[in-house]
């Protein structure tokens, strides 16, 4: 199915976005279905084996959640809560940071890109591990990320509600322009609280 590229920088680099994750996604799942065929052949489970099962477990994630963090999104798309949940808890076995998905009901894709971007940003703040919870019902989300040892970058952050800020972004905080730019174009009212050991945005 072809798709017209539109003019705006947010749907180039969705369409990017998704070129990239569609051409990594069949690799790495060669490599999982590889590993789970040695398991069948009653091969020994060696801690070799299972560092690479783990390692291809948390790149298959963190792909889906780029597909679905920078890939197009359809205004009337929905994201099934069930890949939702599937896609936290593998991140969660991974790294220093736990994640929680709770939601009512399926949510629309654009507000599920805006909120997995937020949750990129809330990652960059949480260097030291921690928690980042999302939650929605009807629509509204509240993303919110604490740790003992949270990093905020007033500049950075301040991209994300106000339009005049300008700092120089590195390729590592990408996720906050494009949040910034998303939150502009579809108009999103963002709210953003912070504390000493916790930030929280609603949307």
């Amino acid at each position: 199915m072809t798709q017209e590229i539109q003019s705006t920088p947010l749907d180039l680099s969705a369409l990017v976005g998704s070129r990239i994750c569609h051409d990594l996604i069949s690799p790495l799942g060669a490599i999982a279905n590889g590993v789970e065929l040695m398991a069948l052949t009653g091969a020994e489970q060696t801690p070799e084996m299972l560092l690479i099962a783990e390692s291809v477990e948390a790149a298959n994630a963190r792909i889906k959640f780029f597909r679905l963090a920078y890939g197009t999104a359809g205004a009337d798309q929905l994201v099934r809560q069930s890949e939702l949940n599937a896609i936290f808890s593998a991140l969660s076995r991974s790294g220093r940071i736990t994640f929680d998905w709770r939601g009512t009901n399926d949510p629309l894709r654009q507000r599920t890109q805006f909120a997995l971007l937020s949750v990129q940003c809330l990652e960059t703040a949480l260097p030291f591990g921690g928690t980042i919870s999302v939650s929605h019902h009807e629509g509204q989300f509240t993303v919110t990320g604490r740790s003992e040892r949270l990093r905020h970058d007033p500049a950075l952050w301040a991209m994300l509600t106000d339009e005049t800020a300008v700092t120089k972004v590195r390729p590592s905080d990408v996720h906050f322009f494009l949040t910034a730019q998303m939150r502009a174009e579809h108009q999103i009212a963002l709210d953003i609280e912070v504390s000493d050991a916790e930030i929280k945005m609603t949307f």
